[in-house]
């Protein structure tokens, strides 16, 4: 069986649309299928079973970046072909079966996993999942200390209204070190891009026992390192989605952006939010989410890889 999948250019949006294919492959063991995501997302999908090649969509104006595509996938035959960007291709290659996520109204208050269970009738919606291979497993293990704890920091964004202060990290750092999680070992994260870098850099200078990997790493290697952590906290971000998804414990920490859509979905996930900007959260509000977080999973076993 052959498939067409259609995703997001954002991390943390296709992140969320891995449930989607791990219920296809789940239910087609023997399917191929081709991704198409944007540039910063195709790492996503490198360990992903099943997958048959990846396409990335470079946006170019007037949407021009849909014709090569359209042109690849017209020359082809599927049996699947599932859009979730509410594009017209679905329709303009030949398909035995297709279905496209279009925008409903009322939908803004819904949690987005719900929102893209829809296109294929899940019920309930399927969590997010990240997989990864052996050798990050084992670079992952070669760049983390074994015998301590792990917190890990995501103090970067896509947009600055999203960011908590970086002093607010360093000071719920100290306080988790004092308690919840003695001897703790701060591991400083971020995506691509001397932008993340530089905003992460803000952290970690202040926190000299810390590990900072922030940009070095593609996110396979990222969910192996995430789950030898005992805790992550981050900001409304891609890798906070990659956190839940690698079964993490994961708090995620919001203002201007709506907690009651975004906030990380998975077993050991849950959102905090202090008001309308970030500087409503205060340090004391999340370490007492934080605590919580950890109290609620200190027995659960870990989740595999």
């Amino acid at each position: 069986m052959r498939i067409l999948f259609v995703t997001s250019n954002r991390v943390g949006d296709a992140v969320l649309s891995t449930g989607l294919l791990a219920h296809l492959i789940d239910r087609y063991p023997a399917s191929r299928i081709t991704v198409v995501c944007g540039p910063y997302a195709r790492d996503i999908f490198a360990r992903m079973p099943n997958r048959d090649r990846t396409l990335v969509l470079n946006k170019q104006r007037w949407n021009l970046h849909w014709l090569p595509l359209w042109r690849w996938a017209a020359a082809r035959r599927w049996d699947l072909v599932l859009d979730l960007r509410g594009s017209m291709l679905p329709y303009l290659v030949r398909a035995k079966q297709r279905t496209v996520l279009t925008s409903r109204a009322g939908d803004d208050s819904r949690p987005k996993i719900q929102q893209l269970a829809r296109v294929l009738d899940l019920d309930p919606p399927p969590l997010p999942v990240a997989w990864t291979a052996a050798p990050d497993e084992t670079l992952a293990a070669s760049l983390l200390p074994a015998a301590r704890p792990l917190i890990a920091l995501a103090p970067t964004a896509n947009w600055e209204p999203k960011i908590w202060p970086a002093d607010r990290f360093v000071a719920l750092v100290r306080a988790l070190q004092r308690t919840a999680l003695p001897g703790a070992v701060p591991l400083i994260l971020a995506g691509p891009g001397e932008t993340e870098k530089r905003l992460a850099h803000r952290v970690a200078q202040s926190l000299l026992d810390s590990i900072d990997l922030a940009g070095r790493l593609i996110l396979p290697e990222v969910t192996a390192c995430l789950r030898h952590c005992a805790l992550f906290i981050g900001n409304d971000s891609g890798l906070m989605h990659l956190a839940a998804a690698a079964g993490t414990p994961t708090l995620g920490l919001f203002g201007p952006t709506p907690m009651q859509q975004y906030a990380p979905s998975g077993p050991r996930a849950r959102g905090v939010c202090g008001g309308s900007t970030m500087h409503d959260l205060s340090v004391e509000a999340v370490l007492v989410a934080a605590t919580e977080l950890l109290t609620t999973h200190a027995a659960a076993e870990p989740l595999p890889a």
